[in-house]
């Protein structure tokens, strides 16, 4: 064919004797020149001088956009490039129904299309670059496009060409587009004035965009990367080379921080008020006055989406149709060039673009509408947060302490609630869009399949309700999960705080079945909710199938015509757009139940205190004592104002804020119970004020603290509270103490300081800190104790009783005045300094530093632990460059993946993987019956009515089969996972538990408790609840993408050709994708928890907050971390909808790939429908691919974590011995020969025993001391097997110990520790876990310790409750508990491993004199805690360094003058 600009079969053509403006080919070549003219100016602009640029302001240069008119530009040449594709597409239709080749009929208007895109392009740059002279270019292209096409209007009116001309519309919107854009330009002059202007106007960029710490473009970009998330490469590529943190994400914008949004939603409830519009209306009005317009903005995006999905079953239609009726085209007259719409919208290929372009459009839309909802949720959920903190800070203590407002109500409502609010959003424009999809899908299968469509829609709404009574009862199952979850977690926390009790009496396993036994119940409650999750999955699959199958069989047995493909395939379309709304509704339903009831009141408190009438001297001590109970703290902290005063007035408050020279902080606080920040121990003792070195130093002094800080692995730089080191009581109320005296403040409040410390570290306290630090400061001190010792040194006494003041006045006026009350205050005084005198040097400070050592496990082992992402490290080199790290980063974990699947049994593996396989093949099958029944209708000609029915009848019955089978096969696949994911949760948790419990000691001391309770909450968590559906949807999404493929292929084999380069683009999008995905959910999850630990904080801490006026600090802090933890989640969200689009868009081009080949080689109507249908389900699911596969990597993580727990080697349990060869009374004397004995705590350690030799005869009573690290407790654990026995033996009543079974060792020794430790339950459980023993003899035990009346007097007796860790009783009486429970064992042998070491002298007595009677015929080896409780031993040995010293009776050893026991002893008087 020839090719000619006008054509070569028309002689006409180049005819300009009518004049030159009257030939239309002509018209067309004008039209080129103002396309040629951008081109000509922009293209050396745009290649020389790019780059070149810089702006004067140090910016974001591709960000910054300041031309009036930006958005509407972008809006109106992103038409003008449709109208462009238009035109093309009108002029190459037109042109192959042509003799020859016509140029003009498409040239021109592709030339407009590469101009179009030069000028955005262009105007990008320029815009960026701030060099606004250079759009006179742009202005004189749009004068120039607007002439030439109005010349080519007028022309076409004057020919007669009217609007059903589609050539004539084109034209006519393109003069409108070109006029409007030369306005766009025009204002820009008019406003920036940079041309034709004198002066010209400055602009200054927005603050966010000075700032270069702010990260986060959404709002700064061009609407094109706007749509695209175009600006999010950078980081999600970058994600590849480095990991994510949160410098990498910076500072949220200003508009979208909590502050702006907490503003903005304050001033709409303050309007309500006003209006005496409060509840829940209030509320809500509110809401939408702060946050109404982009959700409203959100809506229209849903709507707009909605509307363009009906595309793709409209398109589906007219395509298969016109692909039927395509006949033979007749070429048309070349002087009639024009094409009708119709004509042009019945062309099968333009259908096919229109169709890639309603999908890149309503992808677009949908997307944005996800972000804006999403962004509007976590500005929304911002202000809430700001909102609740301000009212925490605000609740009076009384709200707190009578429970009207717990932590759990406060961290349900921050952690919780807020989420479910924005979620609610997020869902609103589904709620909105769903009676519109409902209602046009109804209409449109009616159009199509008349009334059998209603009986569809019928299937699908009465299914509805069905759903939703499961997702309700899939949230109730949720709940009775977490119960027992809460219980199983309390009672794996008891087990792993008491698991060297437990090892040393061998009750692992009693403790194990217990958690076990809970287990059991969380997996039935758990069976549950996989069940209702299950349902929910098949619900989803089967209602489609369910629908299809009643509307196809309905139409062929009502319907007098058949069933076509077109009808059919739009149809089924329809359908899958038809249900999606109906199970959003559930869920929004669900939703909108939960934020009605999360609204409650805060109530307020009672008073306490009565006829308070007080004075309190200025610079001296004040001290207020009396009775527990009698309203001391109530004193104080009506004092500091936090008490509602009924009556009277509190002048001593204001006066100390009034008077305050000093400081504007001018009071400091110390609570009763200690108040810690989660922060390092200098941030909570400096408390905000200035660091000064030498003041600190002498607080941490005065308050004994520089012991305990030494100990800490980073000094006073260790983080410490919840999320740190774990204190003891005593170093927590000093760290408080040390906080309130280091501040400089006028005024210092101490509620009994000296509560949790020892009588040493409360004098010390007394004299160095109060008496010295700061009554030489000249402060005012006023302090709550019970320490009548120190009231010689009180200014002034306040006497309480019953909550009013018994006496007021100085220690010598209330000897004068109440002489009854001053001699009973002496005999408390007297009794308390002896006891002073009684207890050793060696004091509970030592002890609390004994604990605290044992919990600094060595830093090389915590790196090791930490360092759990080694997962693929056998599969690698071991090189440690960062290429091979980031290799790990990007790599899946399917060795995991696999340990995991196959945890869950190869049958239950096997049954998955073949029930998905056949369930999709089914799903294909009832598609391709589908296509080839309405094929067989097309292609019938046989009139026989007999033949027609019999055919229908057999079409019917197998497409009945195939759909029954296939909701079959759905129900029986969700079952499969969710019972495989069941049972390899239960089988991980067993191992699990298994192989903590018999883990070595040393693994215990080495691994943070947290770290371990972790693997058996979060880890354990995600394992039971989480992997299964993600593992669900995954393969269904896979295999839905994979079987579209698949058939879209068989229909067309040449679609093969394009899916290679979408394969490869889809390959590193998934690839990118993942690795910045992982990095944003762990910096979204690590940003969560400082946030929840904040309000918890405060929420405890209240008055103290209050007392030091630091709310404003308080407040400043929770913002950052709100603001921390929404960057961090807008960034995931903004990298989930990068994805999605990109996805989408590669959906959208397989759908156009599909369509085209189908259209060009396929032969069959029928297939060409089915291709169709499928790649319109490739680019719904393609993006839940990658999705699914981001989670479950990150889930994986998981189990990873406990894997790394399970390759761990347990203790050897097994013995040369069998139990049977054990006599039943070993050890019934109780001999013991220590035969040169070498131990360590693991082979890479150094032995800290080197040939111990010693000899114990039955029954003889030995003490064993030395220093610290001397080895005693090595000694006492090596009896047990607790360590590594490499050389040498033990040897018990004739049997190596190393030869017995783990279990009979250990069940048949006795120890008592020097931690006592109690198990939640009863006190019976307690003496006797294995209940072997008969009441008598536990009531024996405990006369013998000296409790049987204290237990006799409790409620239940043997059977009374003892609650967590023993709390409900002391820690004298707790040791005491622990030596009944040795008694109870009637053992020969019996270690005591410091166990008089936290308690009192009174209970020490009792335990010695217990020791010398009730064990007078066994063996009782004392590890001594101070030396005086072992000289009435029959033995001492003295051990140094891992060897024996000294080795003798204490006579022999004490007439040794220069012996080291001696020494020991002349230090112990």
């Amino acid at each position: 064919m020839k090719v000619a600009f006008c054509g070569s079969d028309n002689a006409s053509a180049y005819d300009i004797s009518a004049g030159v403006l009257k030939n239309v080919c002509f018209v067309d070549a004008l039209n080129l020149v103002p396309h040629v003219f951008l081109l000509f100016i922009t293209f050396p602009i745009l290649f020389i001088g790019w780059g070149s640029q810089s702006s004067k302001v140090q910016i974001h240069h591709n960000t910054w956009l300041h031309f009036p008119g930006h958005s509407l530009r972008w809006i109106l040449t992103f038409t003008l490039l449709f109208v462009h594709v238009c035109e093309i597409a009108e002029g190459i239709v037109s042109d192959t129904q042509m003799n020859s080749r016509h140029l003009h009929l498409f040239l021109p208007a592709i030339m407009g299309f590469v101009a179009a895109t030069t000028a955005i392009v262009y105007y990008h740059n320029i815009e960026t670059s701030n060099f606004p002279k250079l759009l006179l270019a742009l202005f004189l292209y749009w004068i120039m496009a607007f002439v030439t096409k109005t010349i080519k209007l007028i022309r076409y009116c004057e020919d007669g060409v009217s609007f059903s001309q589609l050539r004539f519309c084109i034209t006519g919107i393109m003069v409108i587009l070109y006029g409007l854009l030369m306005a766009v330009e025009i204002n820009v002059i008019l406003v920036r004035r940079y041309v034709f202007f004198m002066n010209p106007q400055k602009v200054k960029p927005p603050e966010d965009l000075q700032d270069l710490g702010v990260r986060f473009l959404q709002p700064f970009v061009n609407l094109l990367s706007k749509a695209t998330y175009w600006w999010m490469n950078t980081l999600i590529i970058s994600a590849h080379k480095k990991p994510i943190d949160l410098k990498a994400i910076g500072k949220l914008p200003i508009a979208m921080r909590a502050l702006t949004n907490y503003v903005c939603l304050k001033e709409a409830y303050e309007e309500q008020k006003n209006h005496r519009n409060l509840g829940l209306e209030g509320a809500l009005i509110a809401m939408y006055k702060a946050f109404g317009r982009p959700i409203l903005l959100s809506s229209t995006f849903r709507y707009l989406a909605d509307l363009l999905g009906f595309a793709g079953p409209l398109c589906i239609s007219r395509i298969v149709q016109g692909f039927q009726n395509d006949t033979a085209a007749t070429k048309k007259d070349p002087s009639d060039s024009y094409l009708s719409s119709q004509d042009f919208l019945g062309n099968v290929y333009v259908l096919a673009v229109l169709l890639f372009l309603a999908l890149i459009l309503q992808r677009t839309f949908l997307q944005a509408s996800y972000y804006v909802t999403i962004e509007t949720g976590i500005n929304l959920r911002g202000a809430l947060l700001a909102m609740i903190y301000n009212k925490i800070l605000r609740l009076s203590t009384s709200n707190l302490s009578m429970g009207e407002m717990t932590l759990g109500q406060i961290n349900n409502l921050v952690a919780i609630e807020t989420n479910q609010l924005m979620w609610f959003l997020f869902l609103c424009p589904n709620l909105w869009a769903m009676p519109v999809q409902i209602i046009m899908g109804v209409i449109l299968l009616y159009y199509w399949l008349r009334n059998s469509a209603l009986v569809g829609a019928a299937v699908i709404l009465l299914l509805a309700p069905i759903q939703y009574f499961i997702a309700t009862k899939l949230a109730e199952a949720q709940k009775s999960t977490l119960d027992y979850s809460t219980e199983r977690l309390k009672k794996t926390n008891e087990i792993l705080k008491g698991i060297k009790l437990l090892k040393l009496y061998a009750w692992e396993h009693i403790f194990c079945t217990s958690v076990e036994e809970t287990r059991m119940k969380e997996l039935i409650s758990l069976k549950t909710f996989a069940l209702y999750t299950s349902l929910s999955i098949f619900m989803n699959a089967a209602i489609p199938i369910a629908a299809v199958l009643a509307t196809f069989v309905t139409y062929a047995y009502t319907s007098d015509e058949t069933l076509r493909p077109a009808e059919a395939f739009a149809s089924l379309s329809l359908f899958h757009i038809l249900v999606t709304p109906l199970f959003l509704l559930s869920t929004v339903v669900r939703f909108a139940v939960k934020v009605t009831n999360g609204y409650f009141s805060w109530g307020s408190g009672l008073a306490t205190l009565s006829n308070i009438n007080i004075r309190i001297p200025t610079g001296q001590m004040t001290m207020i004592v009396g009775q527990v109970g009698c309203g001391k703290s109530s004193l104080l902290l009506a004092i500091l104002g936090e008490m509602q005063t009924l009556e009277g007035k509190n002048l001593f408050y204001w006066w100390c804020f009034t008077f305050s020279s000093r400081n504007r902080y001018s009071v400091a606080y110390a609570a009763q119970k200690p108040w810690l920040l989660n922060a390092t121990v200098e941030e909570n003792i400096i408390f905000g004020s200035p660091f000064n070195k030498q003041r600190y130093k002498a607080v941490t002094d005065a308050c004994s603290l520089q012991p305990d800080i030494d100990l800490l692995p980073f000094g006073d730089q260790t983080e410490i509270g919840e999320r740190g080191i774990n204190l003891s009581g005593g170093q927590r109320q000093r760290i408080c103490v040390a906080r309130a005296l280091y501040q400089n403040t006028n005024i210092v409040f101490l509620d009994d300081p000296f509560s949790a410390l020892d009588i040493h570290l409360s004098d010390h306290l007394m004299q160095e800190g109060i008496l010295k630090f700061l009554q030489e400061d000249k402060r005012t001190l006023i302090l709550v104790t019970h320490k009548l010792q120190y009231l010689p040194h009180a200014d002034w006494i306040i006497a309480m009783k019953d909550g009013y003041v018994l006496r007021e006045g100085t220690l010598k006026d209330i000897q004068t005045k109440d002489t009854e009350l001053y001699e009973h205050w002496k005999t408390l005084m007297n009794r308390q300094d002896q006891e002073l005198e009684k207890v050793s040097t060696d004091s509970g400070a030592t002890l609390e530093r004994k604990t605290l050592r044992r919990a600094m496990y060595p830093r090389e082992s915590k790196a090791q632990l930490e360092d759990e992402d080694e997962e693929e490290e056998e599969e690698e080199d071991d090189d440690d460059n960062m290429s091979t790290a980031m290799r790990l980063r990007t790599k899946m974990p399917w060795k995991t993946c696999w340990r995991y699947l196959t945890s869950g049994g190869f049958f239950l593996l096997f049954l998955m993987i073949f029930s998905k396989l056949l369930k999709h093949s089914v799903i294909v099958a009832i598609d391709y019956w589908l296509a080839k029944w309405t094929m067989d209708n097309e292609n019938k000609t046989v009139n026989s009515t007999n033949f027609k029915s019999s055919n229908k009848s057999c079409n019917v019955a197998v497409f009945s089969t195939l759909c029954g089978a296939g909701i079959i096969l759905c129900l029986i696949t969700s079952l499969t996972v969710e019972w495989m994911g069941l049972t390899a949760a239960k089988n991980v948790h067993h191992n699990l538990l298994n192989k903590i419990i018999l883990g070595p000691i040393r693994f215990f001391d080495t691994t943070p408790l947290g770290l371990i309770l972790n693997r058996f909450s979060a880890d354990t968590n995600i394992i039971d609840q989480h992997i299964p559906p993600t593992l669900e949807s995954l393969t269904r999404s896979t295999l839905l993408c994979l079987s579209a493929i698949g058939m879209i292929s068989y229909a067309t084999p040449w679609f093969l050709v394009a899916l290679v380069p979408l394969g490869v683009a889809f390959y590193f999008i998934q690839k990118y994708f993942r690795v910045a995905s992982k990095d944003l959910q762990e910096l979204d999850d690590s940003t969560q928890l400082p946030l929840l630990c904040h309000f918890s904080e405060t929420a405890e801490g209240l008055t103290t907050i209050r007392a030091f006026r630091h709310e404003a600090r308080f407040k400043q802090r929770m913002l950052e971390l709100t603001d921390t933890n929404n960057i961090a989640y807008l960034f995931l969200s903004a990298a989930n909808r990068w994805l999605e689009v990109r996805t989408d868009y590669l959906g959208a081009c397989i759908v156009l790939t599909a369509a085209v080949t189908s259209i060009t080689y396929g032969s069959d109507s029928g297939l060409l429908g089915l291709g169709l249908l499928y790649a319109l389900t490739v680019t719904n699911y393609l993006n839940w691919v990658v999705r699914n596969l981001a989670d479950l990597e990150v889930q994986m993580g998981a189990v990873k974590k406990v894997n790394s727990f399970l390759n761990m080697e347990s203790e050897n349990y097994e013995g040369t011995m069998e139990p049977s060869q054990v006599p039943e009374d070993w050890p019934q004397e109780g001999e013991i020969k220590i035969e040169d004995l070498c131990v360590r705590y693991e082979n890479n350690l150094k032995p800290v025993l080197k040939h111990v030799k010693a000899y114990i005869k039955p029954g003889q009573k030995v003490g064993i001391c030395g220093r610290t690290g001397s080895g005693k407790s090595s000694l006492s654990l090596a009896f047990f097997r607790m360590v590594d026995i490499f050389d040498g033996k033990i040897v018990i009543d004739g049997i190596d110990i190393c030869k017995l079974p783990l279990h009979t060792l250990r069940s048949r020794l006795s120890i008592i520790l020097q931690d006592p430790i109690l198990f939640s339950g009863s006190i019976r459980f307690n003496l006797d876990p294995e209940c072997k023993c008969t009441d008598d003899r536990l009531w024996e035990a405990l006369e013998i310790a000296q409790l049987k009346n204290m237990v006799k007097s409790l409620p239940g007796g043997l059977d009374a409750v003892v609650t967590e860790g023993g709390e409900n009783f002391s820690v004298g009486q707790r040791q005491l508990f622990c030596l009944a429970r040795a008694f109870v064992r009637k053992s020969s042998i019996l270690i005591m491993d410091e166990a008089t070491a936290s308690i009192d002298m009174a209970t020490e007595n009792i335990l010695q004199k217990v020791v010398m009677t009730a064990f007078a015929d066994r063996t009782v080896v004392t590890i001594a805690h101070r030396v005086h409780t072992i000289l009435t031993a029959d033995l001492v040995i003295v051990m140094k360094r891992g060897n024996i010293l000294e080795n003798d009776t204490p006579e022999n050893l004490l007439s040794q003058e220069d012996g080291i026991f001696a020494s020991f002893v002349r230090a112990d008087m």
